[in-house]
């Protein structure tokens, strides 16, 4: 009998509701913060960037949210996702260990990005708002929330980190496609980037800033909404379908994970995979959780555990994260979605718990690791879960090493075909490591606000 490779839900079987962790936590999440007052934030605080649905279910402490059925209707073009056992990477490898990864590259967008983009879309229509404004890094959000906003009649505005707009015209080419617009950042157009133009005009960008210009315009229009693509609670909340069919699709294939793996960079792909696992963990289960980030921007291996902005303008709330500090400019590296200062609240409160492991690798060996993925598995990992690829292989070969079976589930979080300038730069040894100058994080940690 022929062993199976792929694991595949039937649509009857995508979620009806999303998992929210906030109500298994051992120790409740540290609130958000008021900048102004320095007292927990009220949803009133919130109103003038989001719908109000989304700020209920950023505040909720219920354990399921309902996903609503045109919402489902949406995920049924491309979920549930397949669960993949690499059984030609572990002959490869010529390890005991089983590698299985939940691969999110088949949404329309490309990535995990769509299973938030599309409900936020949905209840901003819902609410009669008629325009999304965002940031990107590598692009992977853009072109998931142009694509949410072409189906809800939304325009779409988005301001994508210079360095990355540089680097991925594929990128933005895909939402303008799906008829948003595309702006580098930082840009003239708002007094954010003025600001950071002003002290630097060759400014390569950071998620902080472009947060800070997408915010500003939100604020500026009462037809207009801020959207975000990773961090705040809901963001998770979204990205827990995931995690839901994977632990469907592990049953199938009559597999326990023992270690679960997925990048960190804003922390919303690691969450949708790892957050049902880590409730799993609470009730007692053995499993082992790691986020993996770049070594560039090393957030959770590197940054503290402080209140801090999510934006360099210091226009948002304060959330309790592990930060670099708001101000703190990482290096640019084609992993952009993952050069981001801080790390989402739930995901650096699990951390703070020891519900998770972190680690951190530099850019050219997990291109290495994609590569050996794409050549035995066929497909090639966007930057970002190239770190999540080496972990795998790491584990898979630290099982080889103790000569141990060990059962590794990995996401990943999407494809590298618009990534493929940086593909050519490794192959022809262009890509370079960028040192961390720990001498510009404690500038920014210098900077963070003072909480009494």
């Amino acid at each position: 009998m022929t062993e199976s490779t792929k694991y595949l839900l039937s649509e009857d079987r995508l979620p009806k509701a999303w998992y929210n962790l906030a109500a298994d936590l051992p120790v409740p999440l540290p609130p958000p913060l008021n900048p102004g007052t320095l007292k927990p934030l009220v949803a009133d605080d919130l109103a003038p960037i989001f719908p109000r649905a989304v700020i209920e279910q950023e505040m909720s402490a219920e354990r399921w949210i309902d996903i609503p059925e045109p919402v489902r209707e949406v995920y049924r073009l491309w979920r549930p996702s397949p669960l993949i056992r690499a059984r030609r990477l572990e002959r490869a490898l010529d390890t005991p260990a089983h590698i299985y990864f939940k691969y999110e590259g088949v949404s329309p967008a490309g990535s995990h990005k769509p299973n938030t983009s599309v409900p936020q879309a949905f209840y901003n229509q819902q609410e009669g708002v008629k325009k999304l404004a965002t940031e990107t890094g590598a692009g992977q959000w853009g072109c998931s929330l142009a694509f949410a906003g072409s189906l809800f009649g939304l325009e779409v505005q988005v301001f994508m980190v210079k360095v990355s707009f540089n680097q991925k015209p594929y990128r933005r080419a895909l939402m303008e496609t799906y008829g948003a617009t595309c702006i580098p950042s930082p840009s003239p157009l708002t007094e954010a980037g003025r600001a950071i133009l002003a002290r630097d005009p060759e400014s390569n960008g950071s998620l902080g800033i472009a947060i800070s210009e997408a915010v500003e315009v939100a604020i500026a229009h009462d037809d207009t909404k801020y959207a975000l693509g990773s961090v705040l609670n809901h963001v998770c909340l979204h990205q827990t379908v995931i995690g839901e069919e994977a632990l469907l699709q592990m049953e199938m294939a009559g597999d326990e994970p023992d270690v679960v793996i997925a990048c960190t960079g804003g922390g919303s792909n690691f969450a949708g995979l790892a957050f049902p696992y880590i409730r799993e963990k609470i009730k007692g289960r053995s499993i082992r959780i790691v986020g993996v980030e770049p070594h560039s921007c090393p957030t959770l291996t590197k940054g503290r555990y402080a209140y801090d902005f999510g934006d360099t303008a210091k226009l948002t709330p304060l959330m309790k994260m592990h930060t670099l500090g708001a101000t703190f400019m990482p290096p640019g590296s084609h992993s952009g979605g993952l050069r981001y200062h801080g790390m989402s609240p739930m995901v650096s409160h699990v951390k703070e718990l020891g519900l998770m492991e972190a680690r951190s690798y530099h850019q050219t060996e997990c291109f290495a690791a994609a590569l050996q993925f794409a050549r035995n598995e066929g497909i090639v990992p966007a930057p970002e879960s190239s770190h999540a690829v080496k972990a795998a292989i790491d584990e898979a070969l630290l099982a080889k090493a103790e000569g141990k079976a060990r059962t590794i589930l990995f996401n990943l979080s999407g494809h590298g075909h618009f990534d493929m300038q940086a593909y050519t730069d490794y192959l022809a040894g262009k890509l370079k490591d960028r040192v961390f100058d720990d001498s510009l994080l404690d500038e920014a940690l210098a900077d963070l606000p003072v909480i009494d």
